[in-house]
């Protein structure tokens, strides 16, 4: 007598629960808020000769940090450049754009409010605003070294769109795992650097907007200069990985528990790329096809076939594998 075949079925693990939306926003005022406070805290109070940390490496550091503590919840941007640069490039949804940029602003001008207040308990100081417009991005009479206007766009715009592409690159899916934050960290130390003689290094308009809130109105009236430039730089970075990245690392658009953008390596959500939107759609249409041909119920005794899943898997594996190699 033929016991009758049992079959087992492994339980499919669980997807990973994605955060909601005031988690991400409060994420990302956090990381804002931590740029601002610590990196530009760095540059008012620190001392070369007890605290020789220098300001762009106290920049780079805090967004590294930022990123690694709670880039899982919302992306980790913590900049409107970057909010808007991947979402040109496809990685982050537009109707979160505005929302993001919001709370990057509130948290940035938490972090700048926090500093002026502690300036402003010094006994002898008696111009505050003097001293946040220093801490400002600025041109021409602003400018730490007086670089003219057309000097100060165009460092900004290459710096953003520089940094964007470390960004970009460094979360890819085929990237080194677990090295975005600090590649991103580095890039953004070193950026800074590069052209904090010119402008005093925006890359960020929550940064610039933060200072230039408490400063005098001079610097008000060049801040439009640190929006445009950075956000120009990120879109034209967003456009060129848009058009000739790899399609795995654009997001089809609506696909349920589609991440934003996901700069610290892991499985924060469940998104599918482009490639694999295709390879799975045509994976379940061979199955349907498949099961419309299956027979009816075999005979008692019979032994019944087992279904054609490893073939299926196998043409799967193809259609992904082609299209990895027609990109």
């Amino acid at each position: 007598m033929t016991s009758p075949a049992v079959t087992t079925t492994e339980a499919a693990p669980a997807a990973a629960q994605e955060f909601g939306i005031v988690a991400k926003l409060a994420a990302e005022a956090f990381g804002t808020f931590l740029l601002v406070f610590g990196g530009l805290g760095v540059a008012l109070f620190s001392n070369p000769q007890t605290a020789p940390l220098p300001a762009p490496l106290a920049i780079g550091l805090s967004i590294g940090v930022g990123i690694a503590a709670v880039g899982h919840i919302s992306g980790g941007h913590f900049n409107p450049a970057v909010t808007l640069g991947t979402a040109v490039a496809g990685r982050t949804p537009w109707k979160r754009v505005p929302l993001y940029v919001l709370a990057q602003l509130v948290g940035g001008a938490i972090g700048a409010l926090i500093l002026w207040v502690t300036v402003r308990t010094l006994p002898n100081l008696s111009n505050v605003q003097t001293i946040f417009t220093q801490l400002s991005n600025g041109v021409d009479d602003l400018s730490p070294n007086k670089f003219p206007l057309a000097a100060g766009l165009l460092v900004e715009v290459v710096a953003t769109a520089a940094f964007l592409a470390i960004i970009l690159a460094a979360t890819s899916k085929r990237a080194a795992k677990g090295v975005a934050p600090w590649a991103i960290g580095v890039g953004l130390a070193i950026l800074v650097q590069a052209i904090a003689p010119i402008t005093n290094a925006s890359l960020n308009p929550a940064r610039s907007t933060a200072t230039a809130i408490f400063a005098e109105p001079s610097a008000l009236g060049q801040l439009w200069v640190f929006w445009v430039a950075p956000l120009l730089g990120a879109a034209i970075t967003g456009l060129l990985f848009r058009g000739f990245g790899s399609q795995e690392d654009v997001l089809v658009t609506g696909a349920p528990g589609a991440p934003s953008f996901t700069t610290v390596e892991g499985e924060p959500t469940t998104g599918l790329s482009v490639a694999e939107g295709e390879a799975e759609l045509r994976a379940g249409e061979r199955k349907a096809d498949a099961a419309a041909e299956e027979p009816g119920e075999a005979p008692a005794g019979e032994a019944t076939p087992a279904p054609a899943a490893e073939t299926r898997r196998t043409d799967e594996d193809e259609a992904k594998n082609f299209f990895d190699q027609s990109k």
